[in-house]
């Protein structure tokens, strides 16, 4: 009995002992992050601002209802897959050397630049490098801006799709550009080209829309880019393949990309290394665009949720002002709505009837 009195006393001590050294010296975690989260940002917590999510329709809805240009001075704004563009010029529908594709878009607008150079490599690559004409797809649309489907760039005029299907002599019917599909150059290995359709014409009107200095990029398919590297690999000058680079899809058309005009407030890419890209960087592509073989499907992931839609107001702030001209200029007033609101949105910008002489002849 007198043991576990003893014992008793013992806890009761040690207890009493721990509870006082706690009161005394232990840590107040709740004041002391406060106080350090205040003093760190300066303002009380209470009073910070959250970022609010843009709102109004996505910026393809509004920009692809718009049939004609902005009638101001030519300029590209913003980034090749974030602007507008101001000042559009059209490709016409048929010209000496070119036809355009996919009418019903109306995406063959494009800085009166671009425009200038598609015609430009049309004559000359009919001319001396045996091509017969080229056969263009889409540019960009009227004020350009995202696009409904098919692209992330092309957004300021400056980007263009040759295909790599050669211009056939006769006239194609309206059916006919909206049905014909571009030629694939891709052989069933996917990682070279098809002899039966690929050509030495082929790699000399790439090289020709690359040497031109306003061209600042072109993309291809790996296997094209090999092809190049190939045909190219006695000749003295190489300098014209450093801007051709392999990047996905590209397998039956190129894409050809100028440089931001003068006077433009366009945002230039990073500069290009200095290679030629056919040594390790083209290894890495053509590994990544082989046929793998066939594995064991892992299971389905969760679906996730959807990218948000760019919105205007995500967009270079001149876009607004470049959106909203009438070719006449007369201001047409847009106001940010709610995505239930698009459809009405888009009936405002459309503009009644295109004049007949220079109505959607698109691309």
């Amino acid at each position: 009995m007198r043991c576990i009195s003893i014992c008793y006393g013992i806890c009761l001590a040690l207890t009493l002992l721990v509870t006082l050294s706690g009161h005394a010296v232990g840590p107040q975690p709740t004041k002391v992050a406060f106080a350090s989260v205040a003093s760190a940002s300066n303002v009380p917590v209470h009073t910070k601002k959250i970022a609010k999510e843009p709102t109004g329709p996505p910026a393809k809805e509004l920009f692809s209802a718009v049939r004609m240009p902005a009638a101001e001075a030519a300029r590209s704004i913003g980034f090749y897959a974030k602007g507008c563009l101001a000042g559009a010029k059209a490709l016409p529908t048929d010209g000496a050397a070119w036809q355009a594709m996919r009418l019903s878009r109306n995406r063959n607008w494009g800085h009166p630049n671009l425009i200038a150079l598609i015609e430009k490599l049309a004559v000359e690559a009919r001319a001396h490098d045996g091509w017969p004409g080229l056969l263009v797809g889409d540019i960009s649309q009227p004020r350009g801006g995202p696009m409904p489907s098919g692209h992330a760039s092309h957004q300021v005029g400056l980007d263009a799709d040759i295909w790599l299907t050669p211009m056939p002599e006769e006239r194609l019917s309206a059916q006919q550009r909206e049905e014909l599909s571009a030629t694939s150059m891709l052989a069933e290995d996917k990682v070279s080209v098809d002899p039966h359709v690929w050509t030495d014409a082929h790699a000399r009107v790439i090289k020709r829309a690359a040497s031109y200095p306003i061209v600042e990029r072109i993309f291809v398919h790996p296997a094209i880019k090999k092809a190049l590297c190939e045909a190219a690999a006695h000749d003295s000058d190489r300098s014209w393949l450093h801007k051709v680079r392999a990047y996905w899809g590209h397998n039956d058309h190129f894409h050809l990309r100028t440089a931001c005009p003068p006077a433009s407030p366009c945002r230039a890419q990073p500069p290009l290394s200095s290679d030629d890209g056919c040594g390790k960087e083209l290894t890495r592509w053509l590994a990544l665009v082989a046929p793998k073989p066939p594995v064991a499907k892992p299971a389905k992931p969760a679906p996730q949720p959807p990218r948000p839609e760019i919105t205007l107001d995500q967009l270079p702030a001149e876009c607004r002002a470049v959106l909203t001209r009438a070719p006449g200029g007369i201001a047409i007033p847009v106001a940010a709505k709610p995505a239930g609101a698009a459809g009405k949105a888009a009936k405002t910008l459309a503009p009644p009837k295109a004049p007949p002489e220079v109505g959607p002849t698109a691309q």
